[in-house]
């Protein structure tokens, strides 16, 4: 019931055809600035977080109720609300549960590091927040109505508190009087949630969809669009057999959830189906994946560009960074030694000649800082620099490679050794231009064809690396090999890779 199983051998499992083509479709919608997360409890239970349940235990106590048996949590918070006539209890359970004293877990990583400028949620922690600005983005947090009237100068990210946030619990949303009066009070996060649901396409995480809010403006939505809701996301685990329960029993939630994937279906929401929570991480991994694929850093430096002309070499590195950028992919470069100017130039002149079909977004130039502070300082620097830039590739090109020394002697460059053990360690694949020579071709010497790689591939390996080939038959070569592992859809079984922050 509820679509595909996930496929179960020995291994990495490999997903179903309906998540791959979710991979697919998402990393699109990434690179096309239409994605949107929403986020519910469940992301941030790996970080000790607790859900609604849980919160809620011993205010159900205190009534003498017990909260497993209750299917309306919202209604137990108002209950302890009427017999109390406050809720400075609840609110204190606010600020102990959700307040410092968590870490942020893998999940919130991957999401922070994929460029998606929209993010929802309705808990009450700082985790998405945290994970973003980790990765040196600048978040516009809003947890409330007047917070929507302000814009933060260079924000990146907009985080929606749409429940509100542990800071402010007086103002959490939690009761039914919080509910029933949610369009009156919080009006402004229905119509932005409506505006989002519209516009981009949603992947919701970690989400309960008894919430009465959510409920209301998905079907508002599907009437504004006409019986036609667009096409949005949510994962959800599987309902497995409990230990000790009847199979009628079982069965009975499989029908149930049978009936809750249709419902959702209704609305827009199509419900991609595992059988465990790790299950969800190892999708997040694939969508990074897919969409760095298509991300290139161009590490290379160039005191001089011996055997090649200079003229020669800046027409290579041009066209090289023109054919990435035609090809829809997006360059990362470091400025390096010699090699910035013609690639920055390349992609500059290719995204001017097609306004409507190239972006700025495609070239992201990331210059080193100043040469300042002790030597210790500024190796510390780099590195973290190196890493903040290669963290936003899935594919590393290398070429050239020489630098002068303090004689001023010609040597091989060792900044690119160390690009390229970050970019081993990060997981990305290497690429190396042997025929331009230097580190290059040091490099591309100790490489060889990926396993199961095509002929067409080897090919475009050899050419590459032959000091014989012309220059535009290495450019050729190398766009081959990239579009080539650019199309190869990971299993999402493979361990995470260490990133940049």
């Amino acid at each position: 019931m509820g679509g595909q199983r996930v496929a179960s051998s020995k291994g990495p499992k490999k997903f179903t055809p309906d998540i791959e083509a979710f991979i697919v479709s998402f990393a699109a919608d990434i690179r096309d600035g239409a994605a949107a997360i929403f986020a519910g409890a469940g992301l941030s239970v790996e970080s000790g977080f607790v859900n609604w349940s849980a919160l809620l235990r011993d205010i159900a106590h205190e009534l003498g109720l017990d909260v497993d048996r209750e299917t309306n949590l919202v209604a137990v918070a108002q209950y302890h609300l009427n017999e109390r006539r406050n809720r400075s209890r609840i609110n204190q359970k606010i600020v102990d549960e959700f307040s410092a004293g968590h870490s942020i877990n893998e999940s919130h990583e991957i999401l922070a590091r994929l460029p998606i400028a929209t993010y929802w949620t309705t808990n009450y922690d700082a985790m998405l927040e945290t994970a973003l600005a980790a990765t040196g983005k600048i978040v516009d947090v809003k947890h409330s109505v007047p917070q929507l009237k302000t814009v933060k100068r260079g924000r990146s990210v907009i985080l929606y508190k749409m429940h509100g946030d542990a800071s402010d619990p007086d103002n959490a949303v939690l009761t039914k009087d919080d509910y029933e009066g949610y369009f009156r009070d919080r009006e402004p996060f229905v119509a932005a949630l409506s505006g989002d649901l519209v516009a981009k396409t949603m992947l919701f995480l970690g989400f309960s969809f008894t919430d009465p809010n959510i409920d209301y403006v998905l079907s508002r939505v599907r009437v504004v669009l006409r019986s036609a809701p667009k096409q949005h996301y949510c994962i959800l685990r599987r309902e497995q057999r409990r230990t000790g329960e009847k199979v009628e029993n079982f069965h009975y939630r499989q029908r149930q959830q049978d009936y809750f994937v249709k419902d959702l279906a209704r609305v827009g929401i199509h419900a991609l189906m595992v059988d465990e929570y790790g299950d969800v991480k190892r999708i997040l991994r694939a969508v990074e994946e897919r969409y760095r694929n298509r991300s290139v850093f161009i590490a290379g430096s160039a005191a001089e560009f011996d055997p090649w002309d200079t003229d020669t070499a800046n027409r290579f590195l041009e066209s090289l960074a023109k054919a990435l950028i035609g090809k829809g992919m997006d360059i990362v470069t470091g400025f390096g030694l010699g090699v910035g100017p013609p690639i920055i130039a390349g992609a500059y002149g290719e995204i001017l000649l097609h306004p409507g079909a190239r972006s700025l977004s495609q070239l992201q130039a990331h210059p080193f800082p100043a040469d300042t502070g002790t030597a210790p300082a500024r190796l510390a620097l780099y590195q973290q620099h190196r890493e903040r830039m290669i963290g936003a590739a899935g594919v590393i090109v290398l070429v050239f490679g020489n630098k002068r020394d303090g004689s001023g002697a010609l040597v091989p460059a060792d900044g690119m050794r160390a690009e390229l053990e970050i970019a081993r360690a990060m997981g990305l694949h290497v690429i190396a231009a042997g025929a331009t020579g230097w580190v290059a071709k040091e490099i591309a010497a100790a490489l060889s064809p990926p396993p199961g790689a095509t002929e067409s591939y080897r090919k475009a390996f050899l050419a590459a690396n032959d000091p014989k080939s012309k220059p535009d038959q290495i450019v050729r070569a190398i766009v081959s090999m990239i579009e080539e592992f650019a199309k190869s859809t990971t299993a999402g079984g493979r361990p995470p890779a260490k990133r940049g922050k």
